[in-house]
């Protein structure tokens, strides 16, 4: 067995280069792959913002359409002279005692696709669920949806495009229309305030499945929920569809889980610290895109929302009205006070033909005119003017 001596003298061995070699000198260290500030890069694709002024565009445009359709000198059966804004010709607006807000009649929003119930169920209109949310009461429902639709619509279409905004828009608006219809059966219902609502929903959720990334979420989330509170609370306001609304947000609050899905800061990290670094060394990859209870949340939203629609269509083609069955209900649209009454005005009139005229008289206020016959055969005609002669 060999060993060593430790007694035994040490030899020191060295060996100089070759003279006509240069010397070896030590490789210097690969250097450091830049560090990467994960607060300077976008994180996500930012998208130029289109639909949601074409939205906003499109119902200006169907307003004013409505407006040349209504025509208020020629199917005013008061004479033109009780038409606002009479100098617009035919698209100066009804009586303001018909309508407060400067727009048509009602009448006029029935042909153009305003949600009547009578009609979805009888007549087999569904597609009205749909046409209502692109029609509106007047100048001043029009401005008001429309300012509201450029605030909160295009900053959401710049952070996830016009695909997922445009479906999380209309899918929402047909979920504040269907509540809507199942809590109020009676008159008719216009506006895109339900798909407004939806889109608050929407960033409320998207909020909460995308907690991880944001900066200062406490005081996001309680700015976002103040706000709809606020909105939420005016809808109590007698003539205002708070059913609408609260359908349509939280239509939109569901779709947010399916839509407003974002990868979780981890993988998007990584992703750009391998797509930037030239060295491999960048440390392993982020496995999964999303985190298990965003993949939870949006099986869950999925399902319930599926689930609501189809129950809330057989519902509603069944003809149930859900106040029956829902006693306190009706308060989430309007509480009653001393200075308002939340009941629905009805009105009744008593028609007498005589010879070719129509004698129609209000009997609420007692107030009668007679109209020629041929201007007031259709119900429809005959429902304008008592409305007409009950709010003179």
């Amino acid at each position: 067995m060999m060993g060593t001596d430790p007694s035994s003298t040490s030899i020191e061995v060295k060996v100089h280069p070759r003279r006509d070699s240069p010397a070896r000198r030590p490789l210097p260290s690969p250097p450091n792959p830049p560090a990467v500030d994960d607060h300077n890069f976008s994180l996500f694709r930012r998208w130029f913002p289109w639909l949601v002024p074409t939205f906003v565009v499109a119902n200006i445009v169907i307003f004013i359409v409505t407006m040349y359709i209504n025509d208020c000198p020629k199917h005013s059966f008061t004479g033109s002279s009780s038409c606002v804004a009479s100098f617009l010709g035919r698209f100066s607006f009804q009586p303001l005692k018909e309508n407060p807000l400067l727009g048509p009649s009602s009448s006029t929003l029935g042909k153009m696709g305003a949600l009547e119930v009578d009609k979805v169920v009888h007549k087999h209109q569904v597609w009205r669920l749909f046409s209502c949310i692109w029609l509106h009461g007047g100048v001043v429902h029009v401005l008001a949806n429309m300012l509201s639709l450029v605030f909160i619509g295009i900053r959401l279409e710049q952070e996830f495009g016009f695909v997922r905004i445009g479906f999380l828009y209309v899918i929402s608006g047909f979920g504040g229309s269907l509540l809507s219809a199942l809590f109020l059966p009676e008159g008719i219902s216009v506006g895109a305030s339900g798909a407004l609502f939806g889109l608050l929903g929407g960033m409320l959720s998207e909020l909460l499945i995308n907690w991880t990334i944001y900066a200062n979420k406490l005081a996001a989330l309680l700015t976002l929920i103040v706000i709809v509170v606020i909105n939420l609370a005016v809808g109590i306001l007698p003539h205002v569809d708070n059913f609408a609304h609260i359908g349509g947000f939280v239509s939109g609050f569901l779709l947010g889980f399916i839509f407003l899905i974002r990868p979780q800061f981890k993988w998007v990290s990584s992703r750009h610290r391998r797509r930037n670094s030239s060295s491999a060394h960048t440390g392993p990859p982020v496995r999964y895109k999303h985190k298990p209870y965003q993949y939870a949340l949006w099986v869950i939203s999925f399902v319930v929302l599926i689930a609501g629609f189809v129950t809330g269509l057989v519902l509603l083609l069944r003809s149930v009205n859900l106040n029956d069955h829902c006693s306190w209900c009706h308060y989430l649209s309007c509480v009653p006070t001393s200075k308002w009454s939340c009941k629905a005005q009805q009105f009744l009139c008593e028609s007498t033909q005589m010879g070719n005229q129509l004698n129609i008289t209000c009997l609420s206020n007692g107030k009668s005119d007679v109209f020629p016959l041929s201007n007031a055969t259709s119900t429809d005609a005959q429902q304008q003017i008592c409305s007409q002669l009950c709010n003179s």
